[in-house]
């Protein structure tokens, strides 16, 4: 069995105008989202394998916050540029690409590609990760390769908390 969680980036700012979108910083409420739901995560699931983030600064952020709660290293973090690219084709490469070492990872990402992935790979419709939302999906498999329609285990909103 292969355990993906999938976490669109927290919310960001749009305050900064002068900025690259692949700069643009998380706003306060994307922070504390993040905590929110990386003490809601930690509470639920054992410490992912591997952690992966886009190279954007609002996913690099999330992904810092969840790094730091889970007591997974920084200088472990694996950070992607194909990535910060909205579509899932990135995504999937990643996933098959995963040393089958590893039982489960994490994704800190962008939409379109969560939400086109989780419809192609889960077996619960959705139709729109939020910010910062998670993902679960177990796979029947030993080789990330392979991965097919898997089930949804997971799917947790800001909105569930607030």
């Amino acid at each position: 069995m292969k355990t993906i969680y999938i976490v669109r980036h927290a919310k960001s700012s749009w305050r900064y105008k002068n900025i690259k979108d692949i700069d643009r910083p998380l706003k306060k409420r994307g922070i504390n989202d993040a905590y929110l739901m990386v003490d809601h995560l930690k509470s639920t699931i054992k410490t992912p394998n591997v952690f992966i983030a886009s190279s954007a600064n609002r996913a690099l952020h999330t992904a810092m916050i969840f790094c730091d709660t889970f007591s997974y290293p920084l200088s472990n973090l694996i950070i992607k540029k194909t990535l910060y690219n909205f579509s899932d084709g990135y995504l999937v490469k990643t996933i098959k690409a995963l040393d089958d070492a590893f039982e489960s990872a994490i994704i800190f990402s962008h939409d379109h590609g969560i939400t086109s992935f989780i419809n192609k790979y889960g077996n619960q419709p959705i139709a729109h990760v939020p910010t910062c939302g998670i993902i679960g999906i177990t796979f029947d498999t030993k080789h990330w390769k392979d991965i097919k329609k898997g089930k949804t285990t997971l799917v947790t909103f800001p909105s569930d908390f607030r």
